[in-house]
């Protein structure tokens, strides 16, 4: 099995930084796309951020120039640098991951973490 742990959430003040970590771990053939969503109470969960096993990255717009993702590949690690938050970036943050698992090489499946509350204080 398969479990994602993540880490570093908390509470901040606007302007403020956190830095997210999610750790894949278990029986693990391969890692493509590595994700953070976000869901805020009554709405649906969206993407934040996600990178490939190449490095290639995208974001929601409203993130854009705030928040950066990383991944270390060794370590089946993702990151997510939160920069100059906003009180609208508080929700529960949930880290993604396609994962491939024996015997199924070819076969990806998404896999979440349990979620991490971030909270911006205005």
């Amino acid at each position: 099995q398969v479990q994602l742990v993540e880490s570093g959430g908390g509470l901040v003040q606007a302007g403020g930084s956190l830095r997210l970590s999610c750790a894949a771990s278990g029986n693990i053939i391969s890692i493509a796309s590595m994700g953070w969503y976000r869901q805020s109470p009554g709405k649906q969960r969206d993407l934040v951020a996600a990178i490939t096993g190449y490095g290639s990255s995208r974001y929601a717009d409203s993130v854009k120039g705030r928040f950066t993702i990383s991944r270390d590949n060794a370590k089946n690690t993702v990151y997510l640098q939160m920069n100059s938050l906003k009180p609208e970036d508080t929700a529960v943050y949930y880290c993604n991951a396609e994962i491939s698992t024996p015997p199924h090489t070819l076969v990806l499946a998404d896999y979440w973490g349990q979620g991490t509350q971030v909270t911006v204080s205005s």
